[in-house]
């Protein structure tokens, strides 16, 4: 029988190693930064009508000025492209899932929203004249082109940020 010959096996570092990693900080701090605009702007705008919708704003809604989903998938593509070359694998799979999220944060999702708005318009309508009581469904509002090319912009500068700093 074959000798096995042991193998070290070296445990991960933990958390550490992921926390140094700049695909790892360039996708969350592009996320942060990005919701952190939204937040911002929403203030702005007297959109947020307490502290709670502001902190909700930040740390979970989607849609709105910039795009996160783009500065996070984008972020994530530039930091590939620097640390593995715009030639490596991961780059390529990295790039094509960019444009799936930003398509479908375009398309799919304002489409979503639209039809949603309808059906709301409708519902309320309807129950307006036939007096029943209707509950609205959630209106998911999908990235107009500008707000997918800032957030865009956005994951760029600070995925180069991350690897020139």
């Amino acid at each position: 029988m074959p000798e096995i010959q042991s193998m070290d096996i070296v445990p991960p570092a933990g958390f550490a190693t992921l926390f140094r990693s700049p695909a790892f900080l360039s996708a969350i701090m592009s996320l942060l930064v990005a919701q952190f605009a939204k937040a911002v702007i929403g203030l702005f705008r007297g959109k947020p009508s307490s502290f709670h919708d502001t902190l909700a704003t930040m740390f979970w809604k989607t849609g709105g000025m910039p795009s996160s989903h783009s500065a996070l998938v984008i972020a994530l593509t530039t930091s590939f492209g620097f640390s593995r070359g715009t030639g490596s694998d991961i780059f390529v799979l990295s790039l094509f899932f960019s444009l799936i999220v930003i398509r479908d944060a375009m398309g799919v999702r304002r489409a979503a929203g639209l039809q949603a708005r309808a059906l709301n318009i409708l519902g309320e309508r309807s129950a307006k004249r036939l007096k029943f009581r209707f509950k609205p469904v959630k209106e998911i509002h999908g990235h107009t082109l500008p707000q997918v090319i800032v957030g865009s912009l956005m994951g760029f500068f600070i995925a180069l940020a991350v690897h020139t700093l």
